[in-house]
């Protein structure tokens, strides 16, 4: 029999209903209080959470990885959102002096057109 969470008899339960995710409700007829013996865990599983990180990290957008995953774009962005403040203010700089760095080639166009507008 089941036991009530709150004065722990068990003589005095019964059923009262299922809630939306369709456990068991039960009513404690002796404190008048219902509880459920054994809820559901509220959210997307930890795996879930992490995968959807890893596919906007990986370039996808957050709808591609909502739609993917099968859950709200909303949480995608609350779950980067609580990501992004767990990371460091700062990023940790190299341990020795830097001696030779390397530069990306930018193109950047200075001058006029050879032609002009014609509005």
């Amino acid at each position: 029999m089941n036991q009530c969470p709150h004065c722990h008899r068990t003589d005095s339960q019964v059923r009262n209903g299922k809630t939306v995710a369709g456990s068991q409700v039960f009513k404690c007829k002796a404190c008048n209080r219902k509880y459920v013996p054994q809820p559901q865990p509220n959210g997307h599983p930890i795996a879930i959470r992490q995968q959807a990180i890893r596919l906007v990290l990986d370039g996808n957008s957050q709808r591609q990885a909502a739609r993917h995953l099968g859950v709200a774009p909303q949480s995608v962005a609350n779950w980067l959102k609580a990501y992004a403040d767990k990371l460091p203010s700062t990023l940790p700089g190299p341990n020795e002096p830097v001696e030779v760095a390397e530069q990306d080639e930018l193109f950047t166009f200075i001058g006029e057109k050879k032609t002009k507008s014609t509005s």
